[in-house]
């Protein structure tokens, strides 16, 4: 495994990638990071894979709209933690969904098997590779915003900066969002 720091608008993101596809995005104090990262990742700044991820972030954080597809992704979970990541690289850019609607997509995947959106908050929050793939579009029942790993902070910066309005008029950015 090999790693790089990255510089952000949000502060220092982790990058990790196997030497082909990229396996990890961490925020800074994200919650399960030190879990995820194996002590013997080699620090690099030299894989091409890391100079693409880069430029993918400039773009997301220039307000653009680069392309998930653009990047080979493979996180590291369960059958099921990677049915919700899929699911969370849907969310078109801007929009936000949530827990229970998520649970109810899988549950009409899994042929009705029910699902709930507890255990559906429980993969979106140990999510690997943040930002890229958009757990943080996902939000409350109530259209509030709720946990996300990176701090509630990040996930409110970055939801701004894809709805493209300023911090004062963001009291009820919610209650009009698209769900998708």
């Amino acid at each position: 495994m090999y790693t790089t720091i990255c510089p952000s608008p949000i502060g220092s993101l982790t990058l990790a990638s196997d030497g082909r596809s990229l396996t990890g995005l961490w925020l800074e104090g994200q919650k399960y990071f030190a879990r995820t990262l194996p002590p013997d990742a080699v620090p690099t700044d030299n894989l091409p894979l890391f100079a693409r991820t880069r430029r993918w972030l400039e773009s997301y954080f220039a307000g653009r709209r680069p392309k998930t597809e653009n990047l080979p992704l493979k996180p590291d979970g369960s059958e099921f933690q990677l049915a919700v990541w899929k699911l969370l690289t849907q969310i078109p850019y801007g929009q936000v969904t949530t827990y229970g609607l998520i649970a109810k997509q899988l549950s009409s995947l899994r042929g009705g098997a029910s699902v709930s959106a507890r255990a559906v908050g429980g993969a979106v929050g140990r999510n690997p590779i943040s930002i890229i793939i958009p757990c943080h579009r996902v939000i409350g029942a109530d259209n509030r915003l709720t946990g996300y790993a990176g701090g509630m902070v990040v996930k409110r910066r970055l939801l701004e900066l894809e709805q493209q309005k300023s911090p004062d008029q963001t009291a009820g950015l919610f209650a009009d969002a698209q769900l998708f």
